[in-house]
């Protein structure tokens, strides 16, 4: 397994967690953005800086990713993109997108974007993400820990 971040808008209380959780678990985790984000040297952790532009990070994502793989991001149409190659996906919120939930996140995305772009819904009147709290950090650390440790080997267990 290997752990792909989409790392431009990740909290850093979310990289923390990835990286206490690279080390502990040592599983390879690839934080993905189009510029650099500091993380501490381990052998588990990797930046890929990208090219600035639109899906740029989320391609490179789709085309790297395996079955088996995690990827961590709240791009809807990218985890519709990696859970067709067989891979997981978890928001930063915690939140796991699978093959039985996904298609109603994706109509309901590309619903509220088409209201945007005939005006019915004016983005000014949106109220954006609400802040990153401690029941979102709660929910990503269980789900972090649920979606990796299965794929640890015997060796690599710490339990």
């Amino acid at each position: 397994m290997i752990i792909y971040i989409d790392a431009d808008a990740l909290p850093t209380i979310a990289k923390d967690l990835i990286v206490k959780t690279a080390g502990r678990t040592q599983v390879e985790a690839v934080f993905v953005a189009n510029k650099p984000i500091k993380l501490p040297p381990s052998p588990y952790l990797r930046m890929m800086v990208v090219a600035q532009g639109f899906d740029v990070a989320d391609n490179f994502i789709a085309t790297q990713v395996r079955m088996g793989d995690l990827v961590i991001t709240s791009d809807i149409p990218l985890a519709d993109e990696v859970l067709t190659k067989g891979a997981k996906v978890l928001t930063p919120r915690g939140e796991e997108f699978t093959a039985s939930n996904i298609k109603a996140k994706l109509n309901a995305r590309d619903f509220m974007e088409s209201l945007r772009g005939t005006g019915v819904l004016d983005p000014n009147q949106m109220g954006g993400q609400k802040p990153y709290g401690d029941k979102d950090k709660q929910a990503f650390a269980n789900g972090l820990n649920r979606l990796v440790r299965p794929n640890l080997s015997p060796k690599n267990n710490p339990s």
